[in-house]
C-alpha cells in the first residue's frame, strides 16, 4: 500500500536515476499476489490439511524478502527481493487465510471479505507517513530492515490463532470444485469487466505521490494522498462488502463503482493543480475504485450457488485484475512524458496516463451495462 512512496524515493537516488525498471519492484510485489491467486487457491483447496504449513512458509519468506532487499544496491536486486520474494511469500501466506474466512462466514461472506480487504487500507492510513519519514531520515536499507522486524514482531504472535471452522477430514470431502459457472455467459462478462478495470486501476495509488511532487507539493503531501485514499478504501470496501450481501444487483454496484471512478479520474485528477483537488480525487477514487474489488464474492454468488465454487471464482477474478497490476509498469512508462506543464490537463506529463485510467473505468462499466441492456429475447435464450 505504500510503494508509491518507495517509488518516489527510489527515483531520486543518483544510483537509480533514469532506471525505468523501478516500478517493477512494487508491480511484482503486488502482481504476484494477483497472478498467483489461481495456483495458491487451488493448492490451498487441494491440500486443506496443510493450510497452516502454507502460512508458516509464506510469512518468513515475506520477512526474508525485505531483509535481503536491505542489503542490495541495485534495482535488479530489489526486484528479486522486495518484489519477487515478498510477492511469492505474500500470496502463499494469504490464501490459506482467505480459505479460513470462507469457511467461517456464509450469509455475510461479502461483508467478511470486505473487512479483510479493508484491513490493508487501514494500514495504508498511517504507513505512508512512517515509510516516508524513515526513508528521508535513514534511507531505504534501514527502512526495509525496520519494516521486516516490525512485521515479525506484530504479525508473528497472531499466526497461532489462525484456523479453519471445519475439521481436516471434512475439508477434504469438500475439496472438489463445481466448475459449472464457466458455462455461464455472465461470469465471462464479469471477467471482462474486471480485466479492463484492472488495467487502469493501479495507476492512481502508484503515481499520485509523483504527481503531487511534480505540481510543487512536498513529499509528505504525496504520503497524505495515499493515506486519504486508504481511509476511503476502508470505508468503500466495508460499505460495498456489506451492501453486496443484500438484495441489490452486484452488476448495479459494479457499474456504480466504475462510473464514479471514471468521473473522478477525468474531472478531478486530470484537472488537479492543487492539493485540494487531489485530496477530493483520493477520497472518491479510494471509495469507489477499491469498492469494485469487493464485488468478487457477490459476482461469484451471482453465477454459482455452489459454495465449493466460491474460492475458484474469487481467485480467477483476482487474477484478472492483477494482469493490470503487472502491466502498470510498462504501460505507465509508455504513457508518461518527460516534460511537465503545470497549466495543461494532467500537467501534460500524466495526460495520457489519466486518459487511459479513465477510459478503462468507463469501458469496465460499459461491458456490464450493455450486457444487461441487451434485448430481452437474447437474455431469455441465454438463460
Amino acid at each position: 500500500m505504500s510503494f508509491g512512496v518507495f517509488l518516489d524515493y527510489y527515483s531520486t537516488l543518483p544510483e537509480f536515476e533514469g532506471n525505468t525498471n523501478i516500478a517493477l519492484i512494487g508491480t511484482l510485489a503486488q502482481g504476484l499476489y494477483y497472478l498467483g491467486a489461481p495456483l495458491a487457491a487451488a493448492s490451498t483447496k487441494r491440500f486443506p490439511k496443510y493450510q497452516r504449513q502454507q502460512i508458516w512458509l509464506g510469512w518468513p519468506l515475506c520477512i526474508l524478502g525485505l531483509l535481503l532487499g536491505s542489503y542490495t544496491n541495485s534495482v535488479g536486486g530489489l526486484i528479486a527481493t522486495q518484489g519477487v520474494m515478498y510477492g511469492v511469500g505474500f500470496v502463499t501466506l494469504t490464501y490459506p487465510i482467505i480459505s479460513m474466512v470462507n469457511e467461517w462466514w456464509i450469509a455475510r461472506k461479502g461483508m467478511a471479505f470486505g473487512l479483510l480487504s479493508a484491513s490493508s487500507g487501514a494500514t495504508g492510513v498511517f504507513m505512508p507517513f512512517i515509510i516516508e519519514a524513515m526513508l528521508q531520515r535513514y534511507g531505504y536499507k534501514i527502512t526495509l530492515r525496520a519494516t521486516a522486524i516490525a512485521m515479525a514482531i506484530i504479525t508473528g504472535p497472531l499466526i497461532p490463532f489462525l484456523h479453519g471452522r471445519l475439521p481436516p477430514a471434512e475439508r477434504s470431502t469438500t475439496a472438489r470444485t463445481n466448475w459449472s459457472f464457466l458455462t455461464k455467459p455472465l461470469f465471462w462478462i464479469y471477467c471482462s469487466s474486471t480485466l479492463i478495470q484492472g488495467l487502469g486501476f493501479f495507476f492512481p495509488s502508484l503515481y499520485l505521490p509523483s504527481y503531487a511532487t511534480a505540481i510543487g507539493l512536498e513529499r509528505k503531501q504525496g504520503a497524505l494522498l495515499l493515506a486519504i485514499m486508504s481511509i476511503a478504501q476502508v470505508l468503500g470496501q466495508l460499505a460495498f462488502g456489506y451492501v453486496s450481501d443484500k438484495r441489490i444487483s452486484v452488476s448495479t454496484l459494479a457499474v456504480c463503482c466504475s462510473i464514479a471512478s471514471t468521473v473522478a479520474t477525468f474531472g478531478l485528477w486530470g484537472m488537479a493543480k492543487s492539493r485540494v483537488l487531489l485530496l477530493i480525487f483520493s477520497l472518491i477514487y479510494g471509495f469507489f475504485g477499491f469498492g469494485f474489488g469487493t464485488m468478487r464474492v457477490a459476482m461469484g454468488r451471482a453465477v454459482s450457488g455452489d459454495p465449493s465454487a466460491a474460492m475458484a471464482t474469487y481467485a480467477i477474478l483476482v487474477f484478472l485484475q492483477g494482469v493490470g497490476n503487472v502491466l502498470v509498469g510498462p504501460i505507465g512508462t509508455g504513457l508518461i512524458r518527460k516534460d511537465v506543464r503545470v497549466y495543461e490537463y494532467g500537467i501534460l506529463r500524466y495526460k495520457a496516463l489519466i486518459g487511459f485510467t479513465g477510459a478503462c473505468m468507463f469501458v469496465s462499466a460499459l461491458i456490464i451495462g450493455l450486457w444487461h441492456l441487451r434485448p430481452r429475447k437474447t437474455m431469455l435464450r441465454s438463460a
